[in-house]
């Protein structure tokens, strides 16, 4: 396990598992949306993002979170040796884009731009996870069932599949 793609709808908890998953492991743990947008939520240029996406794919470990775009997310996915895909029932992803909202006004959200617009992120957010639901999700598990010929991977459907992938992580890098 030296680059880990953490990916899944909005709200599905990918920044929180990335994090933990980076302190457990010694990984570095590389949040896209840090990537894509700037302290106060400006987007950085397509162009380069793409360009600090490429070079950091070329990195010889990682976890990396998020998705960004349609033009980088496969390349990652391939990459990577790693695919941890958070794939809860689209009504927990709704909830947990609520929750975040609430609780970003005691703390910020994990991995998420500084002075980041949180009302037009969560609105934006509930738009995403529908579309990703509808369209990219059908995608992922396709990819995901063929990628375990050739790659680790974690397929979380729900609380219980996310306490196993924690049991699992431990046993590996705590003992």
């Amino acid at each position: 396990m030296k680059k880990v793609a953490v990916f899944g709808n909005a709200g599905g908890g990918k920044s929180t598992l990335s994090q933990r998953l980076a302190e457990m492991t010694g990984l570095p743990w590389i949040p896209l949306d840090l990537l894509k947008y700037q302290p106060g939520g400006g987007e950085v240029p397509h162009t380069e993002f793409k360009a600090a996406h490429n070079n950091l794919l070329q990195q010889d470990s990682w976890i990396i979170d998020g998705f960004v775009s349609l033009d980088t997310v496969w390349n990652r996915l391939a990459v990577a040796d790693t695919l941890v895909y958070l794939d809860m029932p689209v009504l927990r992803h709704y909830w947990w884009v609520t929750k975040r909202f609430l609780k970003a006004a005691w703390v910020p959200p994990a991995g998420w731009p500084e002075h980041s617009p949180l009302l037009r992120s969560t609105l934006n957010s509930y738009y995403t996870v529908w579309l990703c639901h509808t369209k990219l999700t059908p995608r992922y598990r396709t990819y995901v069932e063929k990628a375990k010929a050739t790659k680790r991977v974690f397929h979380l459907r729900s609380r219980q599949d996310i306490k196993q992938f924690w049991q699992t992580m431990a046993a590996e890098f705590e003992s």
